[in-house]
């Protein structure tokens, strides 16, 4: 009589990963690239090592922060608050994206 041994199936977060599409076809890293390992890398707890996987990790987290605080909090200056946010973000995203391509510095 065959027994079957139970198998114990470990899958991390890097299993799920999507691949990124225009680094695939084109060969070209996109400005999103690094985002999800960045994040993975945040919720272990290494955030030496999500920073510089994806330098616009931590102001795409203020800014997530601030919008579902808002919901529950009302601030008086939100709407500044959130145009700072969300354009130091774009920023982060930009300048990070152009020192990796080599184009700044």
């Amino acid at each position: 009589m065959m027994y079957l041994q139970p198998t114990i199936f470990f899958l991390s977060a890097n299993d799920y990963m999507l691949p990124c599409l225009n680094k695939k076809f084109f060969g070209v890293e996109c400005p999103g690239c690094g985002i999800q390992r960045s994040a993975h890398l945040l919720l272990q707890g290494e955030f030496l090592e999500a920073l510089k996987m994806y330098p616009a990790i931590y102001p795409i987290v203020s800014l997530l922060f601030f919008l579902i605080l808002n919901i529950f909090v009302k601030f008086k200056f939100a709407d500044q608050i959130k145009l700072i946010l969300m354009l130091t973000t774009a920023g982060a995203i930009i300048v990070s994206y152009l020192i990796k391509m080599n184009i700044l510095f």
